[in-house]
């Protein structure tokens, strides 16, 4: 992102809405399987519409009764992410309970695994693709502002529908928050939108003012305030159906809530679902690391990491990093110091980030980075 002067936006959505849903269902199964083989290859897609929930992939374990304890556990695995979302029946969006699950469980192909786990012992990549990191000074998490903002108010909405603040709260929401950047940096909110499910009834009046005080409020910060700041609250008047019943939910959907809220690119490649062998996972999370590395060290205020792999291969075939102009005096080749010093072969990623563990269900709300609330190895600073 390249903007100096103007508004900004960038949206998050909570961990009901179908999209997200679908991203928890999918990063749960993976967990399952890495909890029980470290090296488990797994690519797992979920879709959710209205009562049904379809669970497909293509799997492999060292162990076949590691993938069958994992298959048999799927649809129990399913319907627990369903309650914990905070979903008790079809008229609140999806009925753990009753819902139709389908589980299409796959073998990995051979054609693709030759080519990751390769007979010479190096772990090629899973796939080719591109990836992108980014880190600015604009906030503390090294993130930009208007998705660390719009991530607050969907995060503040699960809480007060969990504590029963707001007890006529359902998962489903929304949010959306606009920056008037000067001079590359943001300096005040211009609009908040959010968006939040509700049970029906409750007035649309009491609904706003009640969401106003408990959620944008305790949120965004009087400075940050625009003096004609602009706060719309269902801006629709009524979001009584939500979750798979208002809207098909598919994993992969919200890559651009997951990284930077539209501030840097994206490779295209979600991450729900993927063990580390899958670079558009390992790597975006690598290339997230070393841009922090860039910024905390002092050497740019911002920075974007690309890096692009070809399926099979180690050996990234490209890298580069971008500073915007803002590096630091004392100019160094960015790129080929980082690249001397951390290995960006798939191998050498998971080993730096230790990623190898069922660490993953968590990121899948509220976006991958800028998590303090996680211990994520791609968030350390060294």
């Amino acid at each position: 992102m390249s903007i100096r002067n103007g508004l900004f936006s960038s949206e998050s959505v909570s961990e009901g809405h179908p999209d997200k849903l679908a991203d928890r269902i999918s990063d749960r199964i993976l967990d399952a399987f890495l909890a029980r083989d470290r090296h488990a290859r797994v690519a797992c897609e979920t879709l959710l519409a209205d009562q049904c929930v379809i669970v497909a992939g293509e799997f492999r374990t060292k162990d076949s009764a590691d993938y069958t304890a994992v298959r048999e556990s799927a649809e129990g695995l399913v319907r627990e992410v369903l309650y914990e979302t905070g979903y008790t029946n079809a008229e609140t969006g999806i009925d753990p309970q009753r819902c139709e699950i389908q589980i299409r469980f796959n073998g990995q192909s051979q054609d693709i695994n030759q080519g990751v786990d390769r007979a010479d012992g190096v772990l090629g990549a899973g796939d080719q693709g591109l990836m992108f990191g980014y880190a600015t000074d604009e906030t503390p998490e090294l993130m930009p502002a208007p998705i660390v903002y719009a991530h607050r108010l969907v995060r503040r909405q699960a809480e007060v529908r969990k504590v029963g603040t707001l007890p006529w709260l359902q998962p489903d929401a929304k949010s959306q928050v606009s920056f008037r950047y000067v001079d590359g940096q943001p300096t005040r909110i211009e609009a908040v939108v959010l968006s939040t499910q509700h049970d029906e009834n409750i007035a649309l009046e009491e609904l706003r003012a009640e969401v106003w005080k408990n959620i944008i409020a305790p949120v965004i910060p009087e400075h940050l305030r625009a003096g004609n700041l602009r706060c719309l609250i269902n801006p629709t008047g009524r979001f009584v159906t939500g979750g798979p019943k208002g809207d098909a939910g598919l994993t992969g959907r919200k890559i651009i809530v997951d990284t930077y809220g539209g501030a840097a690119p994206h490779g295209g490649g979600p991450f729900s679902g993927k063990d580390p062998s899958k670079v558009d996972r390992s790597a975006a999370y690598m290339a997230r690391f070393l841009a922090k590395q860039v910024v905390s060290r002092g050497w740019a205020r911002r920075a974007l990491v690309q890096v692009g792999y070809a399926i099979g291969v180690a050996d990234p075939v490209s890298f580069s990093i971008e500073t915007y102009g803002t590096e630091a005096s004392g100019r160094r080749d960015i790129a080929a110091v980082l690249a001397q010093e951390f290995d960006l072969r798939p191998q050498g990623i998971i080993e730096t980030l230790n990623l190898l563990r069922p660490i993953y269900y968590p990121t899948a709300s509220y976006g991958h980075f800028g998590r303090e609330d996680l211990d994520l190895p791609w968030e350390a600073v060294i």
